[in-house]
């Protein structure tokens, strides 16, 4: 793929900067922090933005600074953990349903339906409200709440490639169901499936917000964007800032996955 069109790309040089500088703030909350994120100074309490609290404090003297941070990892956790499982089970289920067809495409294909037949984030909830708030099986809901996505796109780059020649080739000359998935079909599907992972990854961390937001995902005192914000929202008259400050990371996270997915999606489709 030309260098000079990644560059041109500008979804792809914005987005990949705002995901670049994200990373580099949760990478260094790993090894440094202002504050311990979950100490508490209720002498400092709603304090504005200042000297030794850059992004002020919270209700309980929390230094906002050092919980986005912690926060951050959270989020980059959830994100990739979730789109490692979505994608995995999803690519996998739409490789046998696209390649195979059948009787197979058909019984993969109504699971898939069922999965769809509930909106993402209520499936998610349903999940969370059975087996119980927590990061694991916030990542567990979410992560299966992607895999109808990842399967559907799957599918059908399967149903395309397995009709062309070097596939039939392949064929012709004894090569096996697996080794063509892997070997020959699975390589061209690369460049969609990193933009359905990217744009999976903001749905992630937007999803996780939602339900941390309602109390359902990750639980207290650990740092989660949605919950700082659920915690904010009594005092958005009194200290903005609390509100302001969490959103716009979470924004920032958000528009940069999907920046990186829209720019790769759009040389994906200048090479194709």
């Amino acid at each position: 793929m030309n260098v000079k069109s990644w560059v041109h790309s500008k979804p792809l040089v914005f987005g990949g900067v705002l995901v670049i500088m994200l990373m580099l703030f949760m990478l260094t909350g790993l090894f440094y922090t202002p504050y311990e994120p979950n100490e508490m100074n209720t002498s400092m309490r709603l304090a504005p933005p200042q000297t030794s609290h850059i992004w002020g404090t919270d209700n309980f003297g929390r230094d906002i600074f050092s919980r986005i941070m912690e926060g951050a990892q959270t989020a980059f956790l959830i994100g990739f953990s979730s789109v490692f499982i979505g994608l995995s089970c999803g690519l996998l289920l739409g490789a046998i349903a696209g390649y195979f067809g059948g009787w197979l495409d058909e019984l993969i294909m109504r699971f898939i339906d069922a999965m769809q037949a509930f909106p993402g984030i209520l499936l998610a909830i349903m999940l969370v409200s059975v087996f119980g708030p927590g990061l694991n099986n916030t990542i567990l809901a979410l992560g299966l709440m992607s895999i109808p996505s990842f399967s559907r796109i799957a599918r059908s780059g399967f149903i395309q490639y397995k009709e062309f020649d070097f596939v039939k080739a392949s064929i012709a000359k004894g090569a096996g169901p697996w080794r063509i998935i892997i070997r020959h079909i699975l390589p061209n599907m690369v460049s969609p499936l990193i933009v359905a992972a990217s744009l999976g990854f903001s749905g992630s961390v937007l999803a996780e917000a939602g339900l941390s937001y309602l109390g359902l995902g990750v639980q207290p005192p650990d740092p989660s964007w949605g919950r700082m914000l659920s915690e904010a929202q009594p005092f958005i008259m009194n200290a903005p800032w609390y509100v302001i400050i969490t959103g716009v990371i979470m924004t920032a996270m958000v528009l940069g996955f999907n920046l990186l997915g829209d720019g790769i999606r759009d040389i994906y489709n200048k090479k194709s």
